[in-house]
């Protein structure tokens, strides 16, 4: 099944993190360029690399939802505040067709239509899931990151 997560980092080396992350995903189908995006919402904090990879798994969503934990655990993320500076942030955005909605699991994910750092790197793995009106109506700048 396809399957995409994004990935995202604001604290320490980042685009080491993102790079491990990825590294330790099974079933990698491709891996976005990254992208230098302010934080959308939240406290003032630093900028974010961001980046979506694409899957070809037969894990669940939930399975999916704990395989992304387990990485941001593993990144020694901390969860202080709601939308604070991270380590690691793994979200899962689309498992096929499928639709879960329950308390701490919603798939597709809820604010990913609405987010530029998100959209950009997915137009680039699947352009035929975003429009370029989608696109352009979505909140936040992105900028391709360049080391």
């Amino acid at each position: 099944m396809r399957a995409f997560l994004g990935l995202g980092s604001n604290l320490g080396d980042r685009e080491a993190l993102l790079r491990r992350a990825v590294d330790q995903l099974p079933d990698v189908v491709a891996v976005s360029p990254m992208y230098e995006t302010d934080p959308v919402g939240g406290p003032d904090q630093g900028a974010f690399l961001n980046l979506v990879v694409e899957l070809d798994t037969e894990r669940s969503p939930r399975q999916l939802l704990q395989l992304c934990q387990d990485l941001e655990a593993d990144a020694e993320r901390v969860r202080i505040e709601r939308w604070g500076p991270r380590t690691l942030d793994v979200d899962v955005l689309l498992v096929g067709d499928l639709v879960v909605d329950e308390p701490d699991l919603v798939v597709p994910h809820p604010r990913m239509w609405e987010r530029r750092f998100v959209l950009a790197p997915l137009a680039d793995l699947a352009p035929e899931l975003v429009s370029p009106e989608r696109l352009a109506a979505a909140v936040g700048d992105v900028r391709r990151y360049s080391p």
